[in-house]
C-alpha cells in the first residue's frame, strides 16, 4: 500500500492498494447433492459461468487483475449453494486530502465497493461478521503509519433507485521524523551558521557575503530538492 501523496507541490491526492478480495453470496441454482461428503466444493476459474454481484470500486482511478504465472482467481461452489469468489486486483483510489496541518497531518482515505446496477430491492452488500478487513501485519509505508481502518456502510440513493455500498476508512498519520532529518534540521543549521557574519569583522566584507550568499544558495537547493 502506498499513498500518491508526499508534498504540497504534488496534486495527485491518490494511493494504490493491493488486495485480495473475496466475496460470497448464496445462489440456490447452484445446489448439488454430495451422497458420499467427498466434495467439499467445486472451483471454477471463469467468472462468467456464473451469476455474479455487479460491483465495483466507486472512487477508483485505474487498476488490474494479477495474471502471473495464471491469473489470480478462483471461485468455489459448495453443495448448499454458497458461491465464494475472490481475486487479486491492484488499484489506484483518489483520497481526497487535508493539508491545513502539513507535515503534521493525518489523512483518510476511503475503499468504497457499490453495485452499479442492481437496486436495494435485489442486492444487499454485507459486511462478513468477526472480522472482515486483514491488513498485512508489521506494515511499512514510506512517510505515513497506518494508525487504524474501520468499516462502514455508505448506500446511496438517486434518481434511478437505491443502491448498496460498503467502505473501508483508512486513517493515516504522516511521519514527521522524516520531514524533520530532511527539513528541520539542516533549515535550524544554516540558520545557525548564518549568524556567524555577526561575529565577523566589520571590514571582512566578501567573508560576510560569502556566507550569506553560500547560506541562501544551500537552502534554495535544500527547497527545491523536495
Amino acid at each position: 500500500m502506498t499513498l500518491g501523496y508526499d508534498h504540497p507541490a504534488k496534486m495527485a491526492q491518490e494511493y494504490s492498494v493491493q488486495l485480495t478480495f473475496r466475496e460470497q453470496w448464496l445462489d440456490e441454482r447452484l445446489k448439488y447433492n454430495d451422497y458420499d461428503g467427498r466434495i467439499k466444493y467445486l472451483t471454477l476459474t471463469e467468472a462468467s459461468r456464473v451469476w455474479m454481484p455487479d460491483l465495483f470500486f466507486s472512487n477508483e482511478k485505474e487498476g488490474h487483475f494479477h495474471n502471473i504465472i495464471m491469473p489470480n482467481v478462483y471461485i468455489r461452489i459448495h453443495p448448499q449453494g454458497s458461491v465464494l469468489y475472490s481475486i487479486r486486483i491492484s488499484l489506484t483510489l483518489s483520497c481526497p486530502m487535508n493539508l491545513k496541518l502539513y507535515p503534521l497531518d493525518r489523512q483518510s482515505c476511503s475503499l468504497k465497493m457499490a453495485s452499479y446496477g442492481w437496486t436495494t430491492d435485489d442486492l444487499i452488500f454485507l459486511w462478513k461478521e468477526g472480522d472482515p478487513v486483514q491488513v498485512v501485519k508489521n506494515l511499512h509505508l514510506p512517510r505515513f503509519t497506518l494508525e487504524k481502518f474501520y468499516t462502514d456502510y455508505c448506500n446511496s440513493k438517486t434518481n434511478t433507485g437505491a443502491y448498496s455500498c460498503l467502505k473501508v476508512d483508512l486513517l493515516f498519520k504522516r511521519e514527521f521524523s522524516y520531514y524533520l532529518i530532511q527539513i528541520y534540521i539542516p533549515c535550524c543549521m544554516l540558520v545557525i551558521v548564518s549568524w556567524v557574519s555577526f561575529w565577523l569583522d566589520q571590514s571582512a566584507v566578501p567573508a560576510r557575503v560569502s556566507l550569506g550568499v553560500t547560506t541562501l544558495l544551500t537552502m534554495a537547493t535544500q527547497t527545491s530538492g523536495k
